[in-house]
C-alpha cells in the first residue's frame, strides 16, 4: 500500500504544476494579446518617421552627418562598440532568453572591449553570473514598455555617441515572425548606412516628387527627427522582444500542460494496477486461508 500512496501524493503534486503551468498559460496569452495591439500601433509611426528621414536625406543626397556612414562601414581604430541587449525579466520562456544571451556573447568576443546594455534582469543576472561586465546603471524592465523608458535609452545612448565613447551602437532582440517561430534579429542603430537610405527611393510613399523647405535649418530637422527614430526603434524593438518571449512562455506552457496530462495518465494506469495487484493479494490471502481453516476442520473430524 505504500505504493498506492506514493502514486496518488505524485498524482496530487502534478496536478498542483498543472494549475499552475495553466494559470501562466492563460496570463502569458493575455500578454501576448495586449503585447501584439501595442505593436501594431508602433509600427505606423515607426514607419512615418523612417519615411521622413528617407525624404531629408534625399533632399539633399550629400549630407554629411555624424548619423551616416558610408558603404563600407568599417568602425576606426579602437571603435568601441555599444550593444544594447534585449532579454526577458522572468524565465520559463523555452530557449527565448538563452538564444538572445548567446548572440550577445558571441558579438562580444567580435568586438573586443565592447559595453553592454541590457533590458531585462534575466539578462543582468546571466552576465553577472558569468563575470561579464555590463553598464551597472542601466536598469530597464522588459515586461512594462513605454516611451518614457525609450526615450530615456535613446538620450543614453545618444550623449555617449556624441562623445564618441562609442563609435555605433548595435541592437540584439528578438523578432517575432509569426505565431509559430521567432528568430534573433542584430540591427545596428547608428551609424545608418546609406545604401539603407538610398533604398528609400523605391518606396511607393515617396514616388511624388515634392520639394520640401526645411526650418530652421535641415540638419536641425534631421536631429529631431533622428532622436524620434532611434527611441520609436528601441520601443518596438523592446515591444517586439516582449511579444516574443510571451509566445515562448505560451507555447512552453501548453507544452507543460500537456506533459502533465500524459504523466498524469501514466500514473494514473499504474496506480490502478497496484490497487489491484493489492487486491488480488488480498483476495488470495483470504481464499487460502479459508482453505487451510477448512483443511483443519477436516483434520479434527
Amino acid at each position: 500500500m505504500s505504493n498506492v500512496k506514493e502514486l496518488k501524493d505524485r498524482i496530487g503534486a502534478v496536478r498542483d504544476t498543472r494549475q499552475i503551468t495553466n494559470a501562466m498559460f492563460l496570463v502569458a496569452s493575455t500578454k501576448l494579446r495586449h503585447a501584439k495591439e501595442d505593436l501594431e500601433r508602433t509600427r505606423p509611426y515607426f514607419d512615418a518617421l523612417r519615411r521622413e528621414m528617407f525624404r531629408l536625406f534625399r533632399a539633399d543626397s550629400g549630407l554629411v552627418n555624424r548619423y551616416f556612414y558610408d558603404e563600407d562601414g568599417t568602425l576606426p581604430d579602437n571603435g568601441v562598440s555599444g550593444i544594447l541587449v534585449i532579454t526577458g525579466d522572468k524565465g520559463l520562456a523555452g530557449a527565448y532568453n538563452l538564444n538572445v544571451l548567446r548572440k550577445a556573447e558571441a558579438l562580444t568576443k567580435e568586438n573586443p572591449g565592447a559595453r553592454l546594455f541590457v533590458i531585462g534582469e534575466y539578462g543582468r543576472r546571466w552576465f553577472q553570473t558569468r563575470r561579464i561586465p555590463i553598464e551597472p546603471e542601466f536598469r530597464y524592465s522588459a515586461q512594462i514598455p513605454n516611451q518614457d523608458d525609450s526615450r530615456d535609452i535613446c538620450t543614453r545612448l545618444l550623449e555617449l555617441y556624441q562623445r564618441s565613447e562609442l563609435d555605433e551602437i548595435l541592437v540584439v532582440y528578438t523578432d517575432m515572425q509569426s505565431s509559430v517561430s521567432s528568430a534573433v534579429r542584430v540591427d545596428r542603430l547608428l551609424p545608418l548606412a546609406r545604401s539603407r537610405l538610398a533604398a528609400a527611393e523605391r518606396d511607393p510613399f515617396s514616388a511624388a516628387e515634392i520639394e520640401y523647405e526645411y526650418f530652421p535649418s535641415q540638419e536641425a530637422v534631421l536631429e529631431a527627427v533622428m532622436r524620434s527614430y532611434l527611441s520609436g526603434f528601441i520601443y518596438s524593438a523592446v515591444v517586439d522582444s516582449l511579444c516574443a518571449e510571451q509566445n515562448a512562455r505560451v507555447t512552453s506552457m501548453e507544452s507543460a500542460n500537456r506533459n502533465a496530462e500524459e504523466l498524469i495518465a501514466a500514473l494514473s494506469l499504474q496506480l490502478n494496477r497496484e490497487r489491484q495487484s493489492a487486491i488480488t493479494q488480498e483476495i488470495t490471502e483470504i481464499s487460502a486461508g479459508a482453505q487451510a481453516q477448512r483443511r483443519g476442520r477436516k483434520e479434527e473430524a
